[in-house]
């Protein structure tokens, strides 16, 4: 539930603070007739990626019939939703000092081109976020292994992210945008490394990476899965109590070189623009 939570919440936060920009464009453009287009637009995005997660599900649990094709599939999707994860975490870091401008831009060419345009210019800029966000979420919910925790992580993540945005837009919540993003980043990048881990187990389990049984620890006495602290585990850091050779020489080889990248390449680049936009939303509604 702790890191489905932190899913929503950094993911929802930047598509929130992406409509956000929009609205603030068109009210600043005295243009709140097109107001109704952009929630369209992003309501079809909300509804494309939610249908994405659903044809995730449906195909891993109905399309495929044997064991082997549902570990392969669950394998393969976990591995692409962290190459998604860790591209848009380094994406947001090198191209948001641009990104309000950039959305400006083509809302004011969408502007000109009809109400229709506007809309399309929401959609885009939200599903693109969603569709990733579906994916890691999908994702992360086959590691954890059960729904119900996670899709209630989830959903709490959302909602305060979009309670975080609105009062962001309104002004009455300061937020260091900066290094709310650099931490959860961080925490994503934690995250990403144990669904890869994962994914390597689902690939063992498929039949397509060997070692299955040869494994790198096995501390299943000193803390059972069942336990409190075993779950807490296992659905923050992923971590077996059998993890294989395989899993472990991933999940590091992925996290000391990501999170060495990340950090070294400068902590505050990815969110400045974000803040910007937030701090653009709220003088415009003020």
């Amino acid at each position: 539930m702790l890191a489905n939570y932190l899913i929503g919440l950094r993911e929802g936060l930047e598509a929130a603070l992406v409509v956000s920009i929009l609205v603030a464009y068109l009210v600043k453009a005295q243009r709140r007739d097109r107001l109704a287009m952009v929630s369209g637009g992003v309501a079809l995005a909300v509804a494309v990626s939610v249908s994405f997660g659903a044809l995730l599900t449906y195909t891993s649990t109905t399309l495929l019939s044997d064991f082997r094709s549902q570990e392969l599939f669950g394998g393969i999707m976990s591995a692409l939703a962290v190459v998604f994860v860790t591209w848009m975490v380094f994406w947001m870091r090198r191209t948001a000092r641009g990104m309000r401008a950039e959305l400006d831009g083509r809302l004011s060419s969408a502007l000109k081109v009809g109400a229709l345009a506007v809309g399309v210019t929401a959609f885009l800029a939200v599903a693109r976020e969603g569709l990733e966000t579906a994916l890691f979420f999908w994702s992360a919910v086959q590691a954890a292994g059960t729904a119900l925790g996670p899709i209630a992580g989830f959903s709490l993540g959302i909602l305060t992210a979009v309670l975080l945005a609105w009062l962001l837009y309104r002004r009455s919540v300061k937020l260091n945008l900066a290094r709310f993003f650099t931490w959860t980043s961080a925490g994503l990048i934690v995250i990403a490394a144990g669904v890869l881990a994962y994914a390597v187990h689902d690939l063992q389990e498929g039949g397509l990476i060997g070692g299955l049984d040869t494994l790198a620890f096995d501390v299943s006495r000193q803390i059972p899965p069942s336990s409190w602290y075993g779950e807490l585990l296992k659905g923050v850091f992923n971590l077996s109590p059998q993890t294989t050779v395989a899993q472990a020489i991933a999940w590091v080889a992925y996290i000391v070189p990501v999170m060495a990248l990340f950090f070294l390449g400068g902590r505050s680049a990815p969110t400045r623009p974000a803040a910007a936009g937030a701090e653009a939303a709220s003088r415009v509604s003020a």
